[in-house]
């Protein structure tokens, strides 16, 4: 894959110049271990030892371009089961750039910070009579990136069209919209500038250096006269479109294969869209661009959306959240769903199969089944640079 040829490449530079960070070199040492025989694996033999195939092990690190797709489509599963069967939302929330420096220095602080102040926007709005006067059903997912991957924190979420009532009914969104746009710009802007001076206060919020907090703190007030960028998107008649593009950012790269238009002599090329030039052409085909970046850059691009280590990047809240199974389940009975289905997780080779594709389960000479073999250890090597000769 030549994303990871090129995060070798990249790496590999960075390591003999001394500016390589720490979490990086693990999680690239990973990537580029991923279904080598640096990370082991088995075989699948026939009984009557006419033929036999090896299995690479995954590395299974969240970054990984190349083997989170199972993970993703079994959590995508997950979400389409417990799905309710009404009209969902598209809600996206963006962090201004005035601070993105406090990201990052602080990312799983400012992260934890994003993360409360729309679970409390939202969850509060929609409670509130004036609005829906419910309990609806919310996932949210962190998206650090934009489309030239620069940092671009914002949170997609996922927002049930409808709630259960204190007295246990179900309530639906009237006239198709979800909340005015306006109040909750005003209170997602109030509740995050709150919590980000409260924590600049008790100074758990680390400030670039030469610089103090009560700069921030005039940063904080100046940000609240603010327009602050909140999108609610037109409602979906089903909530598993909306899933489906939050699994994105479960695992994987911040950037697909097929955007890499070249890399030659140490510069890649990429291609991305122009929403500023979009929007203002208005009606029409997106205009696509291409980026020029040193190997070196695009791999620093590349791994600043790295996420902490142990972070949820996703996660559930109202009737959608690990606690709320009895009031998801007295909704799905009131709407004629039934119980959650709790069919088992299909197994790697079933998704292959969904998906066409080809793997041996029996002998191509004798057609009986293949067994598992023998269990292949890990091999030690030493990490060593081999560029493909396009790229020289």
């Amino acid at each position: 894959m030549i994303i990871t040829t090129i995060i070798q490449a990249g790496v590999e530079s960075m390591k003999r110049a001394g500016t390589l960070p720490a979490r990086i070199r693990y999680a690239a040492n990973q990537i580029l271990k991923c279904r080598t025989s640096e990370m082991g694996g088995h075989k699948q033999v026939c009984p009557e030892g006419h033929y036999e195939r090896v299995w690479w092990n995954s590395c299974r690190h969240r970054f990984c371009p190349q083997c989170g797709f199972v993970a993703i489509e079994r959590w995508l599963a997950r979400q389409k089961a417990r799905l309710l069967r009404c009209e969902h939302y598209h809600v996206v929330f963006t962090m201004p750039a005035e601070l993105n420096p406090l990201w990052e220095l602080n990312r799983r602080a400012m992260s934890s910070i994003l993360f409360k102040a729309v679970h409390e926007t939202l969850t509060d709005l929609l409670a509130d009579p004036k609005f829906l006067g419910a309990r609806a059903g919310i996932i949210a997912a962190l998206h650090t990136w934009g489309q030239t991957l620069i940092l671009h924190p914002h949170l997609h979420c996922l927002v049930s069209g409808g709630g259960l009532t204190k007295s246990g009914e179900w309530k639906a969104i009237k006239n198709g919209f979800l909340l005015p746009v306006r109040v909750v710009r005003q209170v997602y802007a109030d509740r995050m500038l709150r919590m980000i001076r409260e924590e600049l206060g008790a100074g758990r919020l680390r400030v670039p250096e030469g610089q103090r907090v009560d700069s921030w703190q005039r940063v904080t007030i100046r940000l609240a006269k603010k327009k602050w960028n909140v999108k609610i998107c037109e409602r979906y008649t089903h909530g598993a479109g909306v899933a489906t593009y939050l699994a994105r950012y479960m695992r994987g790269s911040p950037i697909r294969p097929e955007r890499i238009v070249s890399w030659l002599k140490g510069q890649v090329q990429f291609s991305y869209v122009d929403n500023r030039a979009t929007k203002e052409q208005g009606p029409g085909p997106k205009i696509r661009r291409i980026m020029h970046l040193p190997t070196e850059d695009f791999v620093l691009r590349l791994f600043q959306h790295l996420p902490e280590p142990n972070m949820k990047v996703i996660r559930h809240w109202g009737l959608y959240g690990a606690r709320s199974q009895e009031e998801l389940d007295q909704c799905r009975e009131l709407m004629g769903q039934g119980p959650v289905d709790e069919t088992p997780e299909m197994g790697w080779k079933d998704f292959c199969d969904r998906l066409g594709g080809k793997h041996p389960e029996r002998c191509p000479e004798c057609g009986v089944r293949l067994v598992d073999g023998p269990i292949l250890r890990p091999e030690r090597k030493l990490w060593s640079l081999k560029l493909p000769q396009h790229a020289a």
